[in-house]
């Protein structure tokens, strides 16, 4: 039996922090129409290093010797939180975003070497360029969130990295549901 998963890869993120971004992303939306972003769940705020997708479980050791293989290579780090965007842009948000900087290089570099490490396990190499930030919110209809706040000032929390998570997701009617199914520490 082939059974698949959907995993990422991902630094899971304190909760002092995501109460932060919580309260920015509903100071942010709080002229917007009801459903017009879909915002992030708490238990769901983190920082993508790697979509991996549907991933057969027969894997996972595979995932989990790299990962920790790679986290025996690299120190724990400092990040902090830095403002608010947009991907594309915040003229046509299709994704609201809380942006990060501090140890960028470390960070960076690290997700480098990751990258290279799942390209050896099979997986093609990411055609977009790793944009470090955490997603607060997915906009539904771009024509309903002419209103969203902008000028949110976002506090610049600082947390340090001490691990990196490999993720499932299954996603359900209600929104998806994340699993931690390793996590490997930094020295």
């Amino acid at each position: 039996m082939n059974e698949k998963i959907r995993l990422f890869i991902a630094i899971d993120l304190p909760e002092a922090v995501k109460k932060v971004l919580l309260e920015t992303a509903a100071k942010m939306g709080q002229r917007l129409p009801h459903k017009a972003v879909r915002w992030v769940k708490p238990e769901q705020l983190h920082l993508t290093l790697r979509f991996l997708g549907d991933t057969a479980v027969a894997q996972l050791p595979d995932l989990q010797d790299q990962l920790a293989q790679l986290t025996s290579q690299h120190s724990a780090f400092r990040l902090h939180l830095n403002g608010v965007g947009a991907f594309p842009s915040r003229k046509r948000p299709r994704v609201v975003w809380a942006g990060l900087d501090g140890d960028l290089a470390v960070l960076q570099a690290m997700q480098v070497e990751l990258e290279d490490r799942i390209v050896e396990l099979g997986w093609a190499r990411e055609k977009r360029p790793f944009s470090p930030h955490v997603t607060l919110g997915r906009v539904k209809d771009s024509r309903q969130v002419q209103a969203l706040n902008w000028d949110v000032v976002l506090a610049e929390l600082d947390f340090g990295v001490t691990a990196v998570q490999l993720v499932q997701s299954e996603l359900r009617p209600s929104g998806a549901v994340y699993t931690v199914r390793y996590s490997a520490q930094l020295i």
